[in-house]
């Protein structure tokens, strides 16, 4: 049982997929235009010219709530008001699929993808992670099932940092595996119900359209 109590422990303690494909691509030249592909629409399109802020008179982007919290709507508007190329559904899609991707990425000990995806405090919380599931010659053959649910927690700007959280509610089974591919814990029949509050963060006014992942907490 010992085993298996370190790794439940550890994926509670650390759940909160290229990062590229959906939280935008980190320019390689400062020329180069960035398509912010986690707040894009459906039909944009990556542009080759440099970026160009929206005009002073530009009004804030519409963003349709149902049923949020007063202090949740809040929050959006006053990001959608900081950053107008902001778009709630293109948000919300893309960071579920970062949800999906830091898991892999983890499942999988790829640090370089959680170095991109992940602040330093809590790339440091995944590395550190890895580092004792290797020491101790484990591997995990978990799985993620289905993602029953997907809702803004809370959103809020500070200063030009705006801060969106997402609960995440998953259906993820479970194997822990030896050096030799025994299986010491866990079962790929049995799924466990994760729920996750993730909170991701971007500065508005920076050249930089990635969203990164600061905070990870058990819903």
């Amino acid at each position: 049982m010992l085993p298996e109590i370190i790794i439940l422990a550890m994926i509670a303690a650390f759940l909160g997929f290229r990062l590229y494909s959906v939280l935008g691509q980190r320019a390689e030249h400062e020329e180069e235009s960035i398509p912010q592909r986690f707040d894009a629409g459906e039909n944009a399109q990556p542009s080759a010219q440099p970026a160009q802020s929206a005009a002073p008179n530009t009004p804030p982007r519409v963003v349709e709530l149902e049923g949020v919290m007063p202090a949740v709507e809040r929050g959006i508007r006053e990001i959608a008001s900081a950053d107008r190329k902001f778009d709630l559904p293109s948000f919300i899609e893309g960071a579920k699929g970062a949800y999906e991707m830091v898991l892999e990425a983890f499942w999988n000990g790829d640090r370089e993808t959680l170095r991109e995806l992940c602040d330093d405090d809590v790339y440091a919380g995944f590395s550190a992670a890895i580092d004792a599931r290797e020491e101790a010659g484990h591997t995990l053959s978990n799985k993620l099932i289905r993602v029953e649910e997907t809702r803004i927690h809370s959103a809020s700007m500070d200063s030009r940092m705006a801060r969106i959280a997402m609960l995440f509610v998953a259906d993820i089974a479970s194997v822990t595996r030896d050096k030799d591919g025994n299986v010491v814990a866990g079962s790929l029949d049995d799924a466990i119900e994760s729920r996750d509050v993730w909170t991701f963060s971007r500065n508005v006014g920076a050249r930089d359209p990635n969203w990164v992942l600061d905070e990870t907490d058990e819903g």
